[in-house]
């Protein structure tokens, strides 16, 4: 199974990416985050992890602000969490600047995604090993979506949206 590891773009026999695999895993190493959506709110949540008291306390947050109205809270790899933190910022502030208008959550959950489904398919990249929770208020209201180092990316939606 080692040589089927080597390339993000070569399958082993049953059909996995090996490279997807272990991102999926560094990501769900990283300390916890926790989304909630109401009607007319978005939490997110994370787990501080103690620090000894002769450490210096680290000054990188797990909760970012992407917008003026997007947060993003992120777990896994922090060194991958900061390229797509940097990269979504400066989307939301060219979307800003080339359209006028304030950028929506889809979008931005989507663009994430789709950077990471890009390192999954690129020989000489390997996948973002962090998942992400991205909150935040559209015109028609909260938002809450999820994205994943394979690329897949979806929205949490209240119980009552469910049964309409």
């Amino acid at each position: 199974m080692a040589t089927y590891d080597r390339a993000v773009t070569v399958f082993s026999p049953d059909g996995q990416l090996l490279q997807v695999q272990y991102a999926q895993a560094a990501a769900s190493q990283g300390s916890a985050v926790v989304g909630v959506r109401g009607s007319n709110s978005v939490v997110l949540a994370v787990e501080k992890r103690i620090v000894p008291a002769l450490q210096v306390e680290r000054t990188e947050k797990k909760i970012v602000l992407l917008d003026d109205h997007i947060i993003l809270g992120f777990a896994g790899v922090r060194a991958d969490a900061r390229v797509l933190i940097l990269r979504s910022q400066m989307e939301c502030q060219s979307y800003r600047l080339t359209v006028e208008d304030s950028i929506t959550v889809e979008y931005v959950s989507r663009y994430i995604a789709s950077m990471m489904q890009q390192h999954t398919q690129n020989n000489g990249r390997r996948p973002f090993g962090v998942s992400c929770i991205i909150g935040g208020f559209d015109a028609d209201g909260p938002h809450l979506f999820q994205t994943e180092p394979a690329g897949n990316f979806y929205e949490w939606k209240l119980e009552e949206e469910k049964r309409l």
